[in-house]
């Protein structure tokens, strides 16, 4: 899907969610599984979050939002 000509410009911010859990996997495991290294000239960010208490969900908009002003 993200090698689309209609993606090819959008920036991709993945939620690694439940970091609480002994067993979640880390950035570098994430971005070996979705194959992230073979995106070129594309921005992308894993944050790592827990919905239940809500860490991580601001700084990731926050990111995202960043990314999105300098866009333009």
């Amino acid at each position: 899907m993200l090698a689309e000509d209609e993606l090819r410009e959008a920036v991709l911010l993945i939620f690694a969610n439940k970091q609480d859990l002994p067993n979640a996997m880390n950035a570098a495991e994430i971005t070996d599984k979705l194959g992230l290294h073979s995106l070129r000239n594309r921005n992308w960010y894993i944050q790592a979050t827990c919905a239940t208490s809500g860490d991580g969900l601001y700084e990731g908009l926050d990111w995202l939002s960043n990314q999105l002003k300098n866009a333009k």
